[in-house]
């Protein structure tokens, strides 16, 4: 049985037996069974979400700066694609906040019962939280789990490495195989997600009841709504105004990608599917695709910046935490760098949904609402975030046949 279905099966069976402690029990033996089973249950898993933040981070966005070597050798098409990529980002964000404070899904203080003793960190002015992104001891940064200051320091050892070339291949081999072991401890902490699932859903509805569903029903429109804002109006927009294409067109030949996008929700494993239906169905030149969708699935992750966008304000509002502009730029800031990356496997916009968190002093313990539809809405945007790096690849190939540019093996 797939990964999805054991999910999907958790969640009911989550959502049946909270529902039931909630309706049958007292509230004393609902308590004596959360503590000893439900709690440790997702604890574990929260704590293991936990544990890969740091490292995750630190070596995906390495990495993903260290590819700006090919930027270099592309030139112009490198810097477009970059551009056109870190455009988009901020945009699917304000798209995400806008939604959430229009539908308001958090039903305030929901959760408020369990902030004994928490009082939300205060946030330090704009300037000071530019300032501050910049650490002055790295290694401090990584202990302590700064996460504005880690994406910073990473970024500059990959553009580092990057310009060294050859001198740092070592360095770049070292973090690669360091990234490949991260990514591969996701995948083994997400293999407890149906276990984390149902404990965490359980414990959550049955201490909340049907207030928790509620607003976790308007979490998921808020996020469906704001994935199809950033599909149809900002790609689609993208497409006909700067590709002169169609955008059914587009979406109809690009449809096999996001098809099986949206079966195994990593934009990694469905590259093969996106270069493929990008080239054959959508004209995009080999030269341009074989660089611009392996970038995109790396950076590019519009979709998963929407969930953390989405679900940051959702869970403010349950916890009654008053969100102000320093706190919404900090919000894009960190969502905005950590898309860049977030690794392109089921599950890690959990992992960076909880530095964004951090980043705003809001508890990590409102991962259970979220996770327990997480499953779902990560395959509804890992279509979202492949079917940006299609709509830069058609725009591109527009602008270089504006040029001029003729291409090998070009599919028309």
């Amino acid at each position: 049985m797939s990964l999805t279905k054991k999910i999907i099966i958790a969640l009911i069976a989550g959502l049946v037996v909270g529902l039931s402690l909630n309706a049958f029990l007292s509230e004393d033996a609902f308590s004596n069974i959360d503590y000893y089973v439900l709690s440790p249950i997702g604890d574990i898993f929260l704590r293991a979400i936990s544990m890969l933040v740091v490292p995750l981070v630190f070596f995906s966005l390495v990495l993903g700066a260290a590819s700006m070597s090919d930027v270099k050798k592309l030139g112009r098409i490198g810097g477009f694609t970059m551009g056109f990529y870190l455009l988009t980002t901020p945009i699917a964000l304000g798209i995400g906040i806008g939604v959430a404070y229009l539908l308001q899904p958090g039903t305030e203080g929901l959760m408020q019962q369990d902030m004994e003793g928490y009082e939300p960190n205060e946030a330090p002015p704009v300037m000071e939280t530019l300032i501050n992104i910049i650490p002055s001891n790295p290694v401090e940064a990584l202990a302590s789990g700064e996460m504005l200051q880690i994406i910073v320091f990473a970024l500059l050892i990959g553009f580092g490495i990057a310009m060294l070339g050859e001198k740092t291949k070592g360095l770049l081999d070292l973090a690669r195989q360091a990234n490949d072991v991260m990514i591969w401890l996701v995948k083994i902490v997400m293999l407890l997600a149906p276990f984390g699932a149902f404990a965490l859903i359980a414990s959550a509805i049955g201490e909340l009841g049907w207030n928790a569903l509620e607003s976790m029903f308007m979490y998921m429109l808020a996020i469906v709504l704001a994935l199809f804002i950033q599909m149809l109006v900002v790609y689609g927009g993208i497409v006909f105004f700067w590709g002169k294409k169609s955008p059914l067109w587009f979406f109809k030949g690009f449809m096999p990608a996001m098809a099986v996008a949206f079966s195994t929700s990593s934009s990694s494993a469905t590259l093969p599917v996106t270069m493929k239906s990008a080239e054959e169905n959508l004209g995009v030149p080999k030269q341009i695709s074989s660089f611009t969708l392996p970038l995109g699935a790396t950076i590019n992750m519009d979709g998963t910046a929407i969930m953390q966008a989405v679900a940051t304000i959702f869970l403010a509002q349950v916890y009654a935490v008053d969100l102000g502009a320093t706190e919404l730029l900090t919000i894009i800031l960190t969502a905005t760098l950590a898309s860049l990356g977030t690794a392109s496997v089921p599950g890690a916009g959990i992992i960076m949904l909880a530095m964004v968190l951090q980043s705003v002093g809001i508890p990590l313990d409102g991962i259970a609402l979220i996770l327990a539809v997480d499953r779902i809405l990560d395959m509804t945007r890992t279509a979202v975030n492949i079917t940006g790096d299609a709509a830069a690849s058609v725009v591109i190939t527009k602008m270089e046949k504006n040029r001029g540019e003729t291409f090998d093996e070009e599919k028309a």
